[in-house]
């Protein structure tokens, strides 16, 4: 019997629409229709900041020490990850103070700028990395690096760059990120070796728990933007110009991590490696330290770093997949064996959940 199949609409596979961020983009039209306001607001800011706590802590449990020192053997490609994260990106995001006012709202750029320091992705630097072959070892360690070191560097470096102006930045704030980020993320470590099983046994439950307290941040930040009414200072020509912005910004870090890999003697696997996880930022990260650097105003702080993290996802996995059909040419004994050692399951022991919209 013959049957007629309808035809399909699909995504293209080059294409990823993050669900996630579907999910995010829901969460903000529900804080701009209803946003919370006077007792509900103190509660949802009380849950919101108890959320953050719980995903740092979270995250210190997941991240394996043994792991973290082992990846150090291969400390020249980290130190290069590490440059174009806290680094390149902050110098770039410098230079664009040239874009205000007649490009970007000081608001905008603030936000922008906080993109540029915040640390770089675990989950879908991994990912990429293992599609175009590149040394997946190395990208499991230099995303967890970025990851714990971003929790004393990026605050630091909003203070330094940001400072007086939009953040903030007090001696309040410092007490606020030593509490919630710092603090709990510790206490993650020290538990991790009684509470890794139930992790591992829950990992499903606890990523939407990751998710979720996300969400709850986002929607916390975005209701106190309408209160205060600052997204009447975001017209759809100034979030036009910011996407080009950031599109410039994401092509100028694909390019030097790449280039700047093959200046400096890495092989092909490594410098996969390096430009995935040093041309990326994280959402998951960066969300939570907003809400605590940047207070009312932590949803236009945030928004850049929401655009750009959908656009990287985009463009990395195209280029991704292009790597993964590239010639594999003749590598180094040594670059052979850390790729045989990506490879292998053994080798690879990842965060038993990875954070949520990395």
């Amino acid at each position: 019997m013959n049957r007629r199949l309808s035809p399909r609409i699909r995504i293209p596979s080059w294409l990823p629409v993050d669900p996630y961020i579907l999910a995010l983009i829901g969460t903000v039209a529900l804080a701009a229709l209803l946003p919370v306001s006077g007792t509900a607001a103190d509660v949802a800011g009380g849950a919101s900041t108890g959320a953050v706590a719980l995903l740092f802590f979270l995250y210190g449990a997941r991240l394996s020490t043994r792991e973290m020192v082992d990846g150090l053997k291969h400390w020249r490609l980290h130190l290069t990850v590490l440059a174009c994260t806290f680094l390149l990106f902050p110098l770039l995001g410098l230079a664009a103070r040239g874009l205000v006012p007649f490009v970007l709202t000081p608001e905008l750029y603030s936000g922008l700028l906080f993109l540029c320091l915040v640390p770089s992705t675990v989950q879908s630097s991994i990912a990429f990395t293992s599609i175009a072959r590149g040394n997946v070892a190395a990208a499991i360690c230099a995303g967890s690096f970025s990851s714990l070191l971003g929790i004393v560097i990026t605050p630091l470096l909003v203070a330094l760059l940001i400072g007086g102006g939009t953040a903030g930045f007090s001696a309040g704030s410092l007490f606020k990120i030593v509490a919630q980020l710092l603090l709990p993320f510790l206490a993650g470590q020290l538990l991790r070796r009684w509470i890794v099983g139930f992790l591992t046994r829950h990992r499903k439950l606890l990523g939407l728990v990751d998710r979720g307290s996300v969400l709850l941040v986002v929607y916390t930040a975005f209701s106190q933007g309408m209160a205060a009414g600052i997204w009447h200072q975001v017209t759809p020509a100034r979030l036009a110009v910011l996407l080009g912005v950031e599109a410039l910004l994401l092509a100028a870090m694909l390019s030097l991590s790449w280039y700047g890999g093959k200046r400096l003697g890495f092989g092909r696997a490594d410098r996969i490696a390096i430009q995935f996880a040093g041309s990326k930022k994280s959402l998951a990260a960066g969300l939570p330290m907003a809400s605590v650097l940047f207070g009312a105003q932590a949803s236009l702080a945030v928004l850049p770093l929401m655009l750009f993290h959908q656009m990287q996802l985009m463009v990395c996995a195209v280029i991704a997949k292009r790597r993964a059909r590239d010639p594999q040419p003749p590598e180094s004994a040594y670059a052979r064996t850390s790729a045989n050692r990506a490879a292998s399951p053994a080798s690879i022991r990842t965060p038993v959940s990875t954070p949520a919209g990395e």
